[in-house]
Formats: C-alpha cells, structure tokens, sequence
C-alpha cells in the first residue's frame, strides 16, 4: 500500500482542492450553527390554582411572584446553578424551568432575570442576573402535575453563592 506524504514543498491552501474543501466545510459549519431548531417553551402544570396567578395582569400590571415563591433582593447579582442539568424557557415571559437529574423530582422555577441562558448548563454555570429572583420549588405529583413547595435553603445558597 502506498504511503500518504504527509509534508510538501508547496505552500498550504495553495492552488489544490484544500482551499476548496475548508471553504465548504466553513460553510456548513455556518449552517449548521444558524439552523439549530429553538428550545421548546415548557409549560408546567400547577396543582394549586389561585385566581392571581405568576404571569396575571392586575390593572396594567404583571404579577412577577406569588404563593410559592420566594421573592430575594439580588441587586443585580449572578444566580448560578448547582448542578449539571437543562434550563427551558418557561410559558410565563421572563420565566426559567431549571431540571437536573441530581434532584429527579423536582423542578425550579426561576424568575426576575436580566438575561437568562437556555439549554444544557453544567454545575457552576451562571445562568443570569438580577436585581429581584422570585423562586419556586415545584414537585411532581403522581398525576403529572407539580405542586408548589417549600425551597430548600441550602439549595438557594448553592444558587446564590458560586
């Protein structure tokens, strides 16, 4: 079998089917990068229903937090996230479902951030800022819904504190 010689006298991309070859691969890398599908917004059935609910209007106004979150004084600080797992967007605007396979029965909610990053994050990523974090811890209910519970509060260290 004939070796492949792997050195030459001729400059790189110079003239051979190189320049060719990396130019498509450029492009459909491009390509590949610009047609990722978007991330599905993820809607979370609640248990509990109340009549002001998270995402209701009062007035003019949108209701930010409600009975079951947790409403913290960021001041503009990171969140960070304690585990390896996946963020969505959440049907409520402004609105982030955090799910980890550490934690499998449950799901946070996180609201209040200046800009949220969607997708497969790992244990120290930071997910955003803010200047309010309306938190709530959701467990899932044998009917496939959540219910609202109490946060853990070492939880809610790990998040605020890197």
């Amino acid at each position: 079998m004939p070796g492949i010689a792997l050195a030459s006298n001729n400059p790189p991309f110079k003239g051979c089917w190189c320049k060719t070859w990396v130019s498509l691969m450029a492009i459909a890398l491009l390509g590949t990068a610009c047609s990722q599908a978007p991330r599905p917004v993820r809607t979370v059935p609640i248990q509990q229903s109340w009549e002001l609910q998270l995402g209701s209007t009062v007035g003019k106004h949108r209701i930010v937090g409600g009975l079951g979150d947790i409403s913290i004084e960021m001041k503009g600080d990171r969140v960070y996230l304690p585990f390896d797992g996946e963020v969505q967007s959440n049907d409520v605007p402004g609105c982030y479902i955090y799910s980890t396979p550490d934690v499998p029965a449950y799901l946070f909610r996180l609201c209040g951030l200046k800009s949220g990053k969607t997708g497969r994050v790992r244990s120290g990523d930071t997910l955003g800022s803010a200047d309010y974090l309306h938190f709530a811890a959701l467990r899932r209910q044998p009917d496939g819904t959540w219910a609202l519970v109490e946060p853990s509060k070492e939880m809610l260290e790990r998040m605020l504190s890197k």
